[in-house]
């Protein structure tokens, strides 16, 4: 048995986290079988195997020769939340490679993007991956493609188009030189999935309190744009010209222990080349990657946070569909309560958004404003005061012109100090939004007067500045932090306002 790359979890417990099928270190390392040329999850059902290897992640294994194990099915695990998320320079190549950086544009060009040189970028990538940034890229492609292959009817061509690929010879060619099979034999091997609705798989890392995410966003739902019910989100997507629609829900339950750590998504008029980005956005919007036991080492040694991350290990954090949409509606809930700031969104939504000529499914029927339209939108009509009416408009412009903006190379410190430059809003606005758009884990509002009250939890209130210090341990998951205490919050005094 030998250890590849130094961000793994150590040799023993590798090897306890395979014997025992411990799902809490699904993604986090793979388990390469030296006899098969086959590399598999660490949930994986099949027999142990003797001889060994352990990689950092799906790619250096495919890297190294090695095949994805179709019992296991590689493509359903989780992302390694600790390198996917924050601002490390391999975090924000890793979410431009996610957006397609990689797509059409040399490596250079994402290494630009995160301030680094190429060879450093490369050299990052091979530290705490083990391979380089385009091997990423390629696996990723690759094995979204194998999972439209087994789950999905979706013909061939519209896989390859899906997974990023520009040609059909190209996207067989390369599955053949990876995967030693062509993409049809493969999907011999597929059960039939009957009707029209694209039915996706969507892993997670244990525990997932998928019930408390609902109940968060269900209190913020949009009449018209989103549904939700006590076992799951749906929600319109798309354009008015080319509208979709979508819906999260639990995974029905079987025999095989690993569908229990996942979510269904059920996808409605979605065009094959936004399937990858759709998938993408559900798992920030759902902090599907996220790792609770870093999380959790983090947090557990402060006094106030131990005993809410034993209550509720599962939490999340919610983030939301879209950047432009959450701004929106985090400038119109400053300094009011949660219903009236999804009153005034909903007056929004139906006064200076599109509405379908028929209801894609019950209860959607409405597109969110664009940008274009907000930004030289009248709001007298929906009673909103002039100072937000007016903080929305300038919002909308400056993300016309550019800025600012919601792309994933910036920092926290970038993102905030771009976004509290302009009129009408502050810190607690710009890192409410980077929590909430970007699902940044350390984003942390300090002037959240919930925030300030619930920690000392003894009926004093902390100063922001106070707060903010106190927090600076709690390094770089601070937004679990939030989430945390706005849930005991709601959960012992029900106040008017947590947050929009």
């Amino acid at each position: 048995m030998t250890i590849l790359a130094a961000t793994l979890p150590d040799a023993r417990t590798c090897e306890q986290a395979r014997r025992s099928r411990d799902p809490r270190f699904d993604g986090l390392f793979f388990t390469a079988v030296t006899s098969t040329r086959i590399y598999c999850r660490p949930v994986c059902p099949a027999p142990m195997a003797k001889r060994v290897t352990y990689y950092t992640s799906a790619a250096a294994a495919e890297a190294a020769g090695y095949r994805p194990c179709l019992r296991c099915r590689p493509e359903l695990s989780p992302g390694d939340g600790a390198w996917r998320r924050g601002d490390a320079v391999v975090a924000r190549a890793l979410k431009l490679i996610e957006q397609g950086a990689l797509d059409d544009q040399p490596l250079s060009v994402l290494a630009e993007r995160v301030d680094i040189g190429e060879r450093q970028l490369r050299r990052l990538f091979v530290e705490r991956l083990g391979v380089p940034p385009m091997g990423v890229h390629g696996t990723r492609r690759l094995l979204f493609a194998k999972q439209l292959l087994t789950e999905t009817v979706m013909p061939v061509t519209e896989v390859a188009l899906a997974a990023g690929f520009g040609s059909l010879r190209r996207f067989n060619a390369s599955f053949l030189e990876a995967y030693r099979m062509a993409p049809r034999d493969l999907r011999r091997q597929r059960v039939e999935v009957p009707g029209e609705t694209l039915t996706l798989r969507l892993g997670y890392r244990p525990p997932y309190d998928f019930a408390a995410m609902l109940d968060f966003l269900r209190g913020r739902a949009l009449p018209g744009v989103e549904v939700v019910d006590d076992a799951s989100y749906a929600r319109v997507i798309g354009s008015a010209q080319a509208p979709g629609w979508l819906r999260i829900s639990p995974w029905p339950a079987s025999h095989r222990a690993s569908d229990e750590h996942a979510l269904k998504l059920e996808l409605h008029g979605a065009l094959p080349t936004q399937m990858l980005e759709i998938v993408n956005r559900l798992r920030r919007m759902f902090d599907l990657d996220a790792d609770p036991r870093a999380i959790a080492d983090a947090l557990g040694s402060d006094a106030r946070l131990r005993p809410l991350l034993k209550k509720r290990p599962g939490l999340r954090v919610p983030s939301g569909w879209d950047g432009f949409e959450i701004a929106v509606r985090a400038i119109i809930g400053q300094q009011i309560s949660v219903a009236g700031a999804r009153t005034l969104a909903s007056r929004l939504v139906h006064r200076f958004g599109e509405s379908m000529a028929a209801p894609l499914a019950p209860g959607l029927d409405h597109i969110f404003p664009t940008a274009e339209a907000v930004a030289d939108a009248d709001f007298a009509s929906i009673g909103l005061t002039r100072a937000r009416a007016e903080t929305l408009r300038t919002m909308a412009r400056a993300l016309l012109d550019g800025r600012i903006d919601f792309k994933p190379e910036r920092t926290l410190d970038d993102f905030t100090s771009r976004w509290v430059a302009l009129p009408g809003i502050g810190p607690w606005t710009a890192h409410y939004i980077a929590l909430r758009a970007l699902g940044h884990p350390d984003a942390f509002p300090a002037d959240d007067l919930v925030l300030q009250r619930s920690l000392p939890n003894d009926g004093s209130r902390l100063s922001a500045k106070a707060l903010a210090a106190r927090a600076e341990a709690w390094r770089p998951w601070r937004a679990y932090s939030v989430i945390h205490l706005w849930k005991d919050s709601m959960a012992t005094t029900r106040p008017a306002k947590v947050a929009a």
